[in-house]
């Protein structure tokens, strides 16, 4: 499955009538620079859809990204360390908060993107808990494992399995193509 037409339609800071027109929602969250905006590029073909960067924190509101005039794919700051004022920060955490837990928009799906050659950080397990004690629908995207070294790729995964406790886990390089065709089948393909 291949999305068809992918546009930026706008960022929000709250509610938004763009949000309660009844189109399936599928929410990227993850610590700032992970790859979320990456992912969305690779998911849709392009290269230049979602802006991407090496400063982390530059999501600094919620991003809504039409697909194939079906869907949303909505790209939410990015948690734990950003280059921005500890306010700023707060305020992106509370429009994370918002979103997922508070507001009336429900999700298809909440992509939590982990950084495979990290491992699940402290504020991932924080997030994951979260979603799962709030009944979302949960893919786990193990990103970037293009940069993981081959004798440890096993061990890296395993450590993100270990915590999804049975949560669909797609191993991700938004870079080489892989696992772009499992994650589409994942968020858009069980309708």
């Amino acid at each position: 499955m291949r999305p068809i037409r992918a546009e930026f339609l706008r960022g929000v800071n709250g509610t938004d009538e763009l949000l309660s027109d009844g189109t399936p929602q599928v929410a990227l969250i993850g610590r700032s620079n992970v790859g979320k905006s990456s992912i969305i590029n690779s998911l849709v073909g392009r290269k230049d859809l979602a802006r991407t960067s090496d400063t982390p924190g530059l999501t600094q509101e919620i991003n809504v990204y039409g697909i194939d005039r079906a869907w949303y794919l909505l790209d939410l700051p990015g948690y734990g360390f950003a280059r921005v004022p500890e306010k700023v920060r707060e305020r992106l955490q509370k429009l994370n908060w918002w979103y997922l837990f508070d507001s009336s928009y429900a999700q298809k799906a909440a992509v939590l993107v982990m950084d495979a050659n990290v491992g699940p950080s402290e504020n991932d397990l924080e997030m994951l808990a979260l979603l799962r004690e709030h009944g979302k629908h949960i893919v786990i995207v193990a990103n970037k494992i293009d940069k993981i070294a081959r004798a440890d790729y096993e061990e890296r995964l395993r450590a993100i399995t270990e915590v999804a406790w049975g949560i669909p886990v797609i191993p991700y390089s938004a870079k080489r193509g892989i696992g772009v065709e499992e994650l589409k089948e994942e968020i858009f393909g069980n309708d």
